[in-house]
């Protein structure tokens, strides 16, 4: 028969331990927010440079370097292989210094504009959102940048299924990917360089394409050939090529007004502005989440976002600025969510 010194003894040990469980949780989750805020997509925040301008630093060396002229590009770069072959430019894997770089060569004459614009957007907007720029030699047409292995973020499913990575692929670095992308494009609308629209955008898997998934599963734009600029003082918008563009990826705004009766031109067919990025947002975060535990609640989470960004009405859908607040503020909610059911799991 327990006796009741015992009983009052054991409720304050009950109490106690009650509170530090609650202690524990209180403190894991106070960890997590630091987490969260010090390598989370918030760190996408500061875009403060890490080197002087006409400077470059590699993970491998830390220390800023000179952009490598004609001389040492030609001397201390030596392509490997053969990696990637466009329209515009050929892409050697190569190697300086024992580091693996991206040698990328003018495939024809052709495409000399679209190569220089390239060149041209690459030196005016580096930052940690535009893949590293380490040399160039403009008599010889080639640029040489920092190197990813992983290849273009058309390859996220492939690279989640490779055994270092099989652990990651969860709805939060799904989401986080997608949240750097928005960021990427909040970037571009609001650049040094001014408003750029990215226009190698015609479709899901080009538009994946210009975007390189680095070693640590951060994002960066690497195909900067096609960003026109969006003059809002003369009010002049852009126009993505001048060929007739098709399919519901592009947005409404980019399709031929006219009807199938009336020839193309590229003379009577309207401009347009970045609004044409947000619309291709929902389809890209939806590719990105893919179909892993919790993804649809973050598509929940996202609908009404998505839903202003396929207005058809391009004055009716969001700043890239707004579209980035909201899948900030859902991202914070779903983690304090996860956070708060792990606590009370643990009660």
């Amino acid at each position: 028969m327990a006796k009741a010194g015992d009983t009052g003894r054991t409720i304050p040990v009950v109490l106690l331990c009650l509170g530090a469980l609650l202690c524990g949780n209180l403190i894991l989750y106070l960890y997590v927010e630091t987490l969260y805020k010090s390598s989370g997509p918030l760190e996408y925040l500061d875009d403060e440079p890490v080197c002087p301008r006409a400077h470059f630093s590699l993970k491998a060396t830390r220390n800023c370097t000179p952009w490598l002229s004609c001389e040492a590009v030609r001397r201390e770069v030596r392509p490997l292989r053969l990696t990637g072959q466009g329209a515009v430019k050929q892409v050697f894997l190569s190697e300086w210094k024992g580091n693996k770089v991206a040698l990328s060569r003018l495939s024809s004459e052709e495409f000399l504009d679209d190569f220089l614009h390239g060149l041209d957007m690459l030196k005016s907007l580096q930052s940690k959102y535009v893949v590293t720029l380490i040399g160039l030699c403009m008599e010889d047409h080639t640029i040489v940048t920092e190197y990813h292995p992983l290849g273009s973020l058309a390859n996220i499913n492939v690279v989640f299924s490779f055994e270092k990575y099989k652990n990651l692929n969860t709805w939060h670095n799904r989401f986080r990917l997608a949240m750097e992308y928005v960021f990427i494009i909040n970037f571009l609308h609001n650049s040094p360089a001014g408003t750029r629209v990215m226009c190698d955008s015609s479709d899901l898997n080009k538009t994946l394409s210009q975007y390189l998934l680095t070693n640590d599963l951060h994002l960066v734009a690497n195909d900067l050939d096609a960003l026109p600029l969006v003059d809002k003082n003369a009010n002049d918008g852009v126009k993505c090529g001048h060929r007739e563009l098709f399919g519901n990826f592009v947005a409404p705004e980019q399709l031929w007004p006219y009807g199938q009766d009336v020839q193309f031109t590229d003379k009577r067919m309207p401009s347009y502005d970045e609004k044409t990025d947000i619309w291709k947002i929902p389809d890209v975060t939806d590719f990105l989440l893919g179909q892993v535990e919790g993804s649809d609640v973050v598509r929940f989470h996202l609908f009404d976002t998505h839903k202003s960004c396929k207005q058809q009405d391009p004055t009716a859908r969001p700043s890239s600025r707004t579209v980035l607040e909201a899948y900030k503020s859902a991202y914070v909610t779903l983690i304090k969510g996860n956070m708060a059911h792990a606590a009370r799991d643990m009660l």
